[in-house]
């Protein structure tokens, strides 16, 4: 990957984690799962995607939705509820979605979104066009029949199917070693003979290198594949829950901080200066501080369309 591609995965970095910040100091905030911290899994695996490619995610929807290339305006309007968008105010960050920008959305029930990736992938294969269908969940998703049976159907009909498990450790405040006896999550695979690899989530280039390489692999008919990200949260599990983890804990996942981690490698290489890092950072604030001023001046929805597209 060129230096060029590096410096539009740490701009997507920042931004996701500049929105959510604004987001989290309004008073509209309203009910949210952060993505502080796991930037990295969502920008490195939407580098992999094609356009005609569709990814879906969990309720931790905010920076996969900002990766995949939707307006972070019209994100924003969305998460605090205005009919601009995506979904119309309707949605928001549970059911932040926009197909025709190749994002099938986010899915706020825990695994909901895995056996209907299985379904997105099976109207791809029958487009024959090479699509392939991203899906991104949490640890937590794991312990579900419904992971299983995803895995199960899409090896049987050899969907072209990635999963993208984005382990941050913690279901909610339940340690992934207290709740899954697996080594790696990604050996959950291997009984239906799905490729898989597990990769250090803190890292974009690590990610986005795996993700290509695995994107290529189902794109090209090898079948379903998984892959394991480690990853760390900063923020709790949600803005209405309490932090459970220790002070200590939360100081050692912050030297991970992977928007930290690709500034000073790209520093370090000489393929970014100081003051373009600088001037980088303050062009992302600045698109930030548009997209909640077009969130502002959004209107609410009008309560005679809340039945509107209900069928």
């Amino acid at each position: 990957m060129t230096a060029s591609s590096d410096i539009d995965a740490l701009a997507a970095m920042i931004l996701a984690r500049e929105l959510e910040s604004a987001l989290s100091k309004r008073a509209d905030c309203g009910f949210q799962l952060l993505s502080s911290g796991q930037e990295a899994v969502a920008v490195g695996v939407a580098a992999a995607l094609l356009a005609h490619d569709q990814l879906l995610c969990s309720g931790r929807s905010i920076a996969p939705a900002l990766a995949r290339g939707l307006d972070p305006g019209r994100v924003m309007a969305e998460l605090i509820g205005r009919a601009s968008g995506p979904c119309l105010g309707r949605g928001g960050r549970g059911h932040l979605s926009q197909p025709s920008a190749g994002f099938f959305g986010a899915h706020a029930v825990v695994a909901g979104n895995l056996s209907i990736a299985a379904g997105v992938a099976l109207a791809l294969q029958a487009r024959r066009d090479r699509s392939i269908a991203v899906c991104m969940f949490g640890d937590g998703a794991c312990g579900a029949g419904a992971l299983h049976e995803t895995m199960n159907i899409a090896a049987l009909w050899q969907l072209p199917l990635l999963l993208v498990c984005d382990n941050n450790l913690y279901s909610v405040s339940t340690p992934r070693a207290a709740a899954l006896a697996p080594q790696r999550l990604s050996d959950l695979a291997a009984p239906f003979g799905i490729e898989a690899c597990t990769v250090d989530g803190m890292d974009v280039r690590v990610v986005r290198e795996a993700a290509v390489e695995l994107t290529d692999y189902v794109r090209n008919g090898g079948g379903p594949a998984f892959l394991e990200c480690i990853s760390r949260r900063y923020a709790s599990h949600s803005t209405s829950a309490r932090e459970t983890r220790g002070q200590q804990e939360l100081a050692a996942d912050r030297e991970l901080d992977p928007i930290t981690r690709l500034e000073n490698a790209l520093l370090s290489e000489g393929a970014l200066s100081a003051q373009t890092a600088q001037a980088l950072r303050e062009q992302v604030r600045a698109k930030v501080a548009a997209a909640c001023a077009f969130a502002d001046l959004s209107p609410l929805p009008v309560p005679e369309e809340a039945f509107a597209d209900v069928v």
